[in-house]
């Protein structure tokens, strides 16, 4: 009678173990893209204070692949006003949000995309009570 009921805790843990590693994981990755836009941000503010000290006349390209094009200071600077923008929404999304897909880079802000989010604290409590589980579990098996 006690192989099936070691079989069945084998398997719980196994599944709990599982999902504490992928939601670890998903946790992991949110850090990394928040690391990253922060890194987008903080470079267009420096491009843009550099920018600001040029004289209004000066001419500036923007690149786009593999070439460049005649931009004036004022189309430059309110692009990097809305990559900086763009960068800090997303940041505060993913300090809730994490996500399971992104897109390629875009202007260099990584775009997410809406549907395949899951939350983050949800995700941090769903690590606990697995781990809490599986301690559970472990404690009921030494009772026997």
């Amino acid at each position: 009678m006690a192989a099936p009921v070691d079989l069945e805790l084998k398997k719980a843990f196994t599944e709990l173990q599982a999902k504490v590693i992928d939601t670890q994981q998903k946790v992991k990755l949110a850090d990394i893209q928040i690391e990253q836009l922060n890194r987008t941000k903080k470079h267009a503010h420096l491009t843009d204070t550099e920018i600001m000290t040029l004289v209004d006349e000066t001419n500036m390209y923007e690149g786009v692949g593999r070439m460049f094009i005649l931009q004036s200071k004022e189309v430059i600077h309110s692009q990097l006003l809305e990559k900086q923008k763009i960068a800090e929404e997303k940041i505060k999304e993913l300090e809730v949000l994490i996500p399971c897909l992104h897109v390629p880079l875009i202007y260099g802000v990584i775009l997410l995309t809406a549907r395949v989010k899951q939350k983050k604290s949800y995700l941090e409590r769903s690590v606990k009570e697995a781990e809490d589980n599986i301690r559970e579990m472990l404690m009921a098996r030494r009772a026997q």
